[in-house]
C-alpha cells in the first residue's frame, strides 16, 4: 500500500514544523534546499557541484541560494583581511619588493 500525498502537502507539513519550532524563519522543503546549499559552500563545495545538486541551468540561480552566512563571511574576512595577517620574513620581503616595483612603475 503506498502512501500519497495531495499536491503541496509535504510542504504544508513542513511548514508547520518550521513554525512549530519557532527558529525565527517561516518556510518550507525551500528553506532546507537553501539551507543545504548553503552549509554545502561552507563546507568547501564548489558552486558548480551544488549547481548539478539542485538541478540548476544557470549557474547565476545556485548562487542566490547558496548566500554566504554572515558568520561565514566574519571568519574570511578573520583569516583573510591583510590588516590581520602575520607575514614570515620570506613574505615580508616579497611584499617590500613588490611595492617597490609598484613604486618605480608609478613615477615613470
Amino acid at each position: 500500500m503506498a502512501l500519497e500525498f495531495e499536491p503541496n502537502r509535504l510542504t504544508q507539513l513542513v511548514r508547520d514544523y518550521v513554525d512549530a519550532a519557532e527558529i525565527g524563519k517561516t518556510g518550507s522543503c525551500h528553506l532546507f534546499r537553501h539551507t543545504c546549499a548553503t552549509l554545502m559552500l561552507e563546507g568547501g563545495a564548489d558552486i558548480r557541484f551544488i549547481q548539478q545538486l539542485l538541478g540548476h541551468e544557470k549557474l547565476e540561480t545556485t548562487q542566490i541560494y547558496a548566500q554566504v552566512s554572515i558568520r561565514m563571511l566574519k571568519e574570511v574576512h578573520t583569516r583573510t583581511h591583510p590588516a590581520r595577517l602575520t607575514l614570515d620574513a620570506d613574505t615580508a620581503e616579497l611584499v617590500a619588493e613588490l611595492a617597490a616595483e609598484a613604486a618605480e612603475d608609478a613615477e615613470e
